[in-house]
């Protein structure tokens, strides 16, 4: 098992509930993957290690309440990552339109922008934000080179 896993324990303890077998091997499953996952494909990964589907949804329900994960859902389907953050948590995503693939937007200067802009509208507003999500849908290099080459 991963070390990291170890450390999200000690959240799951003190939410009130126990550590299993299962959650375990779940968790890691996200540590171990940087895709973004339905609940089928997480069950598929786990079903060897006699883990059933309604344990994988009981699991993920839990997860997402104590903030470990979170559930993205994209054109009425649900995705699942590794969360953990600290504070205000942003999380954008884009969706190619062609592939259905979901590519995790990772920028510094982006996340600098949007926290100055989060500042901005809880001043304006008098709101706490605590987390965001974006979902942009595109296409993504592959698509559009797939594209480009068929019109050459």
């Amino acid at each position: 098992m991963d070390s990291r896993v170890d450390n999200v324990e000690q959240i799951i303890i003190n939410s009130g509930f126990k550590m299993t077998y299962q959650r375990r091997i779940i968790l890691n499953e996200f540590y171990l993957t940087s895709k973004h996952m339905k609940a089928e494909q997480l069950y598929y990964k786990v079903k060897n290690k006699n883990i059933g589907l309604a344990t994988v949804y009981r699991t993920l329900k839990i997860f997402t309440d104590l903030n470990i994960i979170q559930e993205i859902n994209i054109d009425d389907i649900n995705y699942y990552e590794l969360k953990l953050c600290i504070n205000k948590c942003i999380h954008v995503h884009v969706k190619c339109k062609k592939c259905g693939k979901i590519i995790d937007i990772k920028d510094a200067e982006l996340m600098d922008n949007y926290l100055d802009l989060s500042i901005k509208l809880e001043k304006l507003y008098g709101i706490d934000i605590m987390d965001t999500n974006i979902v942009i849908d595109g296409v993504c290099n592959l698509c559009k080179e797939d594209n480009h080459a068929k019109t050459n």
